[in-house]
C-alpha cells in the first residue's frame, strides 16, 4: 500500500524535500541551498537549474533517509515562492535567470498600472506591487525586448517545477489568484489592463490551463522519474504559493485564524467568508486557497534574510563559539538576545530592508535602525531585529481590525517558528497567543497534503488537515510587556513617518 506523501519546498535560500506519512508525521528532510544574485540594488535573481538540481539530489537523499522505497509514494505536490518570473522557450528551457520575489525593480510598471485605476485593483488591495507578474513582464519588454519577444511562457517557479515534473504546463490557481490579478469571480485576468499598458500579447505566453490547489495534473514523466530516483506516473498534484500552502500545514483555515509563515520573509494570511477592503493588505484574494474563502495577505518583504544578514555579516566571534560548543549559531544567538530587556534599552528598527510590502505598501522605504549607544552589543541589535519585525506584523494586525476582522490567534510556521524567543516577541508585541504545531515545516506539509488531495487520499483540505495537523503547543502574551512594547510600537511607526520623504530622496539615488 502506498503510505508516504513527497513535498517539495522550493525556499528562497534552499530547495527541502520531505516525505510524510498519512497522518501528516513526517519522516525524513533533506535539503540543499543555492545562491541569490543580486546585480543592482534592489534586483534579486536565480538559476531556475540551481532548483531542479537541488531537487534531484535531495529526492533520492530523503527517499534514502526515510528507509522507503518510490513504489511507496501515493502522491507529489510542491510549493515554491511567488512573484518570481521567468521566461523560458517552447521547450521550458531558461532564457535568462528567475526574477525571483524581492527583486523590485519594476517599481515604475507597477505605479503605472496603479494609477490605471481598473476595477480589478480593488482585489489587490488598490494597488500592483512591483514584485507581481504584470509589472515585471512589462520590464522586461521595455528593458530586454529581444527576450520578452522570444520567450514562449511567461511563468512562476510553480508552474516551470510542475513541467518538470509532468510535461505538463499549467497555471496554479493559487498563484494567479494572488499576484497575477486574475479575480475569478469577475471573468478571470484584466485583458483590458493589459492592453492598456501594452502587454496584450502577454496572455498568449501563458499556459492556459488553470489547476487549483491540490488537483490532479498528471503523472511523473519518465525522465523526471528518472532523474528523481522515483516511479513513472505517481501523482503529481497542484501546488502553490509557500506561504499558502504554510497555511494549509499549519490548519489556520477558520475565520479568527492567521497563518504567520516565517521565513526570508514573513507572511500573515486570514481567510473569510466575505471580501475585506481597504486594509493594506494584499486581495482579498478571490478563492486562491479555499472554495468560497477570500484571502487577506499581509506581508513583510525582510524579516528572516535581516536575520541572516546580521549573522552573516556581525557574528563572527558568535560562529566561532557555536562551533566550539557544538550547537547552532542561531542558538547561541537568541540564547544572548533573550538576556536583553523588552525593547533592545532603546533601540528601534525599521524592518524595511528591501521595501514595505504591506499595509503601507511603499517598495521605496528603506531599513533603519536608530537609539544607538556604546552600551549597545551584537545581542542588542539582534534583540531590535526580532521586535521590529514583529511590530511590522502588529501594523498589520491592526490594519486589519480597522476594517472590523479581528485575529484572535496566529498559527506559526516556517523556519522562523524554530525561534522561540522570536515567537514569543511576536506574541507580546501583539499580545495574540501564538499556536505551533507539531510539524514546523508547514509549508512541506502542505505541499504533502495538496498531494494527498491530489492523490484522491482526502477529499478536500478541511479533511486533509483533521488529519495530518496536530496541534503541540501554544505561547500565551505576557502582559508584563505590554507597556514597554506599547511605548516602542508607537516610536516604531512614528519613525516611518519622519524618514519617509528621506527614504525616497536616497531610494532615486542609489
Amino acid at each position: 500500500m502506498k503510505n508516504y506523501l513527497l513535498g517539495i519546498d522550493v525556499g528562497t535560500q534552499s530547495l527541502r524535500v520531505g516525505i510524510f506519512d498519512l497522518q501528516g508525521k513526517s519522516l525524513a528532510f533533506s535539503s540543499k541551498s543555492y545562491e541569490t544574485y543580486y546585480p543592482h540594488v534592489s534586483w534579486a535573481e536565480q538559476n531556475p537549474m540551481d532548483w531542479w538540481a537541488c531537487a534531484k539530489v535531495c529526492t533520492r537523499e530523503v527517499l534514502k533517509k526515510a528507509d522507503i522505497s518510490p513504489d511507496d509514494i501515493a502522491g507529489i505536490s510542491i510549493d515554491t515562492f511567488s512573484c518570481t518570473v521567468l521566461p523560458v522557450d517552447e521547450n521550458g528551457t531558461p532564457l535568462h535567470n528567475a526574477v525571483i520575489w524581492m527583486d523590485i525593480r519594476a517599481v515604475k510598471e507597477a505605479e503605472e498600472i496603479t494609477a490605471t485605476g481598473h476595477p480589478y485593483l480593488k482585489y489587490a488591495g488598490d494597488w500592483v506591487s512591483p514584485e507581481w507578474m504584470i509589472p515585471k513582464a512589462l520590464w522586461f519588454k521595455r528593458h530586454k525586448p529581444d527576450i520578452y519577444k522570444k520567450s514562449a511562457k511567461f511563468i512562476e517557479c510553480t508552474d516551470w517545477m510542475t513541467y518538470k515534473l509532468t510535461g505538463k504546463w499549467t497555471l496554479s490557481l493559487d498563484h494567479i489568484a494572488s499576484k497575477w490579478n486574475y479575480v475569478k469571480s469577475e471573468g478571470g485576468f484584466p485583458q483590458d489592463l493589459m492592453e492598456k499598458v501594452g502587454l496584450e500579447d502577454l496572455m498568449e505566453k501563458w499556459p492556459k490551463e488553470i489547476k487549483a490547489l491540490g488537483e490532479y495534473v498528471g503523472g511523473l514523466t519518465k525522465q523526471a522519474a528518472e532523474e528523481l530516483g522515483l516511479k513513472e506516473g505517481t501523482p503529481v498534484a497542484q501546488g502553490g504559493i509557500d506561504a499558502h500552502l504554510g497555511m494549509i500545514g499549519l490548519g489556520a483555515v477558520e475565520t479568527g485564524d492567521m497563518a504567520l509563515i516565517m521565513g526570508s520573509s514573513t507572511c500573515h494570511m486570514a481567510l473569510s467568508p466575505i471580501p475585506v477592503f481597504g486594509s493594506g493588505v494584499w486581495g482579498p484574494f478571490d478563492e486562491a486557497i479555499i472554495p468560497g474563502n477570500w484571502v487577506m495577505e499581509g506581508g513583510q518583504t525582510s524579516t528572516g534574510s535581516i536575520v541572516k544578514w546580521f549573522k552573516d555579516n556581525f557574528a563572527y566571534k558568535e560562529e566561532e563559539e557555536a562551533k566550539q560548543k557544538g550547537v547552532s549559531v542561531y542558538t547561541l544567538l537568541d540564547e544572548k538576545a533573550a538576556q536583553i530587556p523588552a525593547g533592545s534599552e532603546g533601540l528601534v528598527l525599521l524592518d524595511y530592508f528591501q521595501g514595505n510590502r504591506s499595509p503601507l505598501r511603499d517598495p521605496k522605504a528603506r531599513g533603519a535602525i536608530w537609539g544607538l549607544g556604546l552600551k549597545h552589543r551584537g545581542e542588542h541589535i539582534l534583540r531590535a531585529i526580532y521586535e521590529g519585525t514583529a511590530y511590522g506584523t502588529r501594523l498589520i494586525l491592526e490594519a486589519l481590525k480597522e476594517q472590523n476582522f479581528t485575529v484572535e490567534k496566529i498559527y506559526a510556521g516556517g523556519g522562523g517558528a524554530q525561534s522561540k524567543l522570536w515567537l514569543k516577541i511576536h506574541a507580546d508585541v501583539c499580545q495574540t497567543p501564538i499556536i505551533l504545531t507539531e510539524d514546523t515545516e508547514s509549508m512541506a506539509l502542505g505541499a504533502a497534503m495538496c498531494a494527498a488531495v491530489g492523490a484522491g487520499i482526502y477529499k478536500d483540505f478541511k479533511e486533509a488537515a483533521k488529519n495530518m495537523v496536530k496541534v503541540k503547543t501554544k505561547i500565551m502574551p505576557d502582559l508584563a510587556n505590554k507597556d514597554a512594547y506599547d511605548f516602542y510600537f508607537d516610536k516604531y511607526k512614528r519613525t516611518y513617518e519622519h524618514l519617509k520623504d528621506l527614504m525616497h530622496e536616497m531610494y532615486e539615488r542609489a
